[in-house]
């Protein structure tokens, strides 16, 4: 029996507004189909698997090396986005596995220390060339079409990353949640495969609808989820959220979910469109806005954000520097830089490959606490 193949002709029975296995524009590299899993459900696996998708447990989503145990981090973030995702696409007849696999890969480019980190990288870029720059977005694509390895029975390496579908890689790359006044999505079917080699910023609008479904619920997932957690640390008080945000959305972070989710389902549902309605999608964007003044712009928060900009800044500039000599850098006393010459050799960079791209993609790619460990150990006396 070809499970396969089955299973996408029971997508017929899905909207007509989803996304098919059958209409894919397919991978980069062609291989051999899994003889059960659609190759939607295999991108999700893929991702799942990758060490990329582990260490995102250690990075943050918005409190900086938190030691409590129940403060979200940014691999729990993107598990809430892929739950609540999935609800809605299953709602709204749309396909469940792209769904998902967009979930679980949109923020595998985030750096170290969440936003704060990939302003620290843009700006060091910036610096070097006002045209480059780091925006995790690009970054995530970056991240599943060159930097992630996968094992395969053929090969341990093929060069192409996780050798992704072309739909979950522009789901990936198009889920900018950093837009807090859009609250209505269309997609864009004008894009190809080719339109993903050009891409330079964010805010492309996605190719599918489920992406424009993780697109919505990213931010759908962290706002309430921020408090919650704000509360917890005693930065903030939910009744320090202005009434009539609370009365539209809910006071507590489970309310706000079900009463956006199901705003979205209503608006959406049938239609070429993922959407809120216009008082529901003000409301998120009072929300989030509330959420800059009360916690990401707070005392303790722009306190510890300078830690970790100089952390960033110096592990940038001492890498870069050392690149200078490989053959010392490859004898270093130093682990990290040893590591960093490992890095450099694994992944085969082209020539023309700029050296503080590889100095970000190193970067990138660490974890809160292995970045504070690395310039520990650069940078102790």
């Amino acid at each position: 029996m070809e499970w396969r193949k089955l299973r996408e002709q029971q997508e017929d029975a899905l909207s007509v507004f989803a996304a098919k296995n059958a209409n894919s524009f397919g991978r980069l590299v062609p291989e051999e189909k899994c003889p059960i899993r659609t190759d939607f459900e295999r991108d999700g696996n893929r991702i799942l698997y990758s060490m990329e998708f582990r260490r995102l447990r250690h990075k943050t989503q918005v409190f900086f090396n938190a030691k409590n145990d129940h403060i979200c981090t940014r691999m729990e973030h993107v598990l809430n986005v892929g739950s609540i995702a999935v609800t809605i696409a299953r709602t709204l007849n749309l396909n469940q596995d792209l769904t998902y696999a967009i979930a679980l890969g949109h923020d595998l480019g985030h750096a170290p220390f969440g936003h704060s980190g990939e302003r620290v990288l843009d700006k060091c870029m910036k610096r070097l060339d006002g045209s480059a720059g780091f925006q995790h977005e690009l970054h995530s694509l970056r991240v599943v079409e060159k930097l992630a390895t996968r094992i395969s029975r053929e090969k341990i390496n093929d060069n192409c990353g996780l050798n992704l579908t072309f739909e979950v890689k522009d789901g990936i790359v198009s889920h900018c949640g950093e837009k807090y006044n859009e609250y209505v999505l269309t997609r864009d079917l004008s894009k190809t495969p080719e339109t993903l080699r050009n891409i330079k910023k964010r805010g492309a609008l996605p190719y599918t609808l489920e992406a424009c479904v993780v697109r919505l619920v990213d931010k759908i997932a962290y706002v309430g989820r921020d408090i919650e957690d704000a509360v917890r640390v005693r930065l903030m008080d939910m009744k320090d959220i202005p009434g009539d945000i609370r009365n539209e959305l809910g006071n507590t972070n489970g309310e706000i979910i079900n009463s956006l989710v199901c705003d979205l389902v209503e608006n959406s549902y049938g239609k070429d469109c993922i959407q809120l309605s216009p008082a529901k999608g003000e409301a998120l964007e009072k929300l989030i806005n509330e959420n800059v003044r009360l916690i990401y712009k707070a005392d303790k928060i722009t306190r510890y954000e300078k830690i970790a900009e100089n952390t960033m800044e110096g592990l940038f500039h001492s890498l870069l520097e050392s690149l200078a000599d490989m053959e010392r850098l490859q004898a270093s006393d130093m682990k990290v830089h040893r590591m960093f010459y490992n890095f450099i050799m694994d992944k085969n960079y082209d020539k023309k490959e700029r050296d503080a791209q590889k100095v970000i993609d190193f970067i990138a790619g660490m974890t809160d606490s292995f970045a504070q460990s690395c310039f520990e150990e650069i940078y102790w006396m």
